[in-house]
């Protein structure tokens, strides 16, 4: 028997956390191995186990699966969160990929100098609620289901739900005007494998703060 997927990264969101959450709605039990210290990720990079020297790194399967689109694929065929066949599979592809782009933004939120740090929450703040929220709430109003393909969970369902979350960080208010779209976050949230993830104590990682963020460029030799 296959042992559980051990999540090599460090102890923060960055990107691994879209893997984290796409496993837990796969009620899917998991090991992580924080990267600590600089020397941590020259270990893993000089055994042989990162194709392209960085995380993150899933072992799954018997493979060390490296490149967070290839690990989130593959988990989500594995555990039938992929569309039934490559029409809702190119669907769920569009979706994830405009999830993708507004997280993108958040993610260099943290990073970005204090003094542009307004001018990229504005643009994060115009770009959901006239481009991003606007095209999931007409996708959900055009065919009335649970679910954005297919009348079923898919990973395009949970990356959007996870988004939603960052959003909310930043402002609950942005996602007041679209009615299904907080439906569907009700929906997967009381999902019983999601809830439990959303638990306190869960291995769902907080907002990076400044003093995570300080600890993870030391880690990557980030200046």
């Amino acid at each position: 028997m296959a042992g559980k997927p051990k999540l090599h990264y460090f102890n923060g969101r960055g990107r691994m956390e879209s893997t984290r959450w796409l496993l837990a709605a796969a009620g899917v039990e998991f090991e992580e191995k924080f990267i600590e210290t600089p020397e941590d990720l020259e270990n893993l990079q000089h055994d042989g186990s990162l194709m392209f020297q960085q995380v993150p790194m899933v072992e799954i399967d018997g493979m060390k699966l490296v490149q967070t689109r290839a690990i989130l694929n593959y988990i989500a065929t594995k555990y039938n969160l992929y569309g039934k066949d490559i029409k809702e599979r190119a669907l769920i592809d569009m979706y994830i990929e405009g999830v993708a782009d507004l997280s993108e933004l958040i993610l260099h939120l943290v990073i970005c100098p204090p003094g542009e740090k307004d001018a990229k929450l504005a643009l994060i703040k115009e770009r959901t609620t006239t481009r991003y929220f606007p095209a999931y709430e007409k996708v959900l109003k055009s065919h009335g289901q649970d679910y954005l393909v297919g009348n079923k969970l898919s990973r395009a369902d949970i990356h959007l739900v996870e988004l939603l979350y960052y959003v909310e960080e930043i402002d609950s208010s942005l996602i007041a005007n679209f009615p299904l779209l907080k439906a569907l976050k009700a929906r997967v949230s009381n999902l019983p494998t999601v809830k439990k993830f959303l638990q306190p104590g869960s291995q769902r990682k907080p907002p990076m703060d400044e003093k995570s963020f300080e600890k993870a460029k030391k880690i990557f030799k980030i200046k």
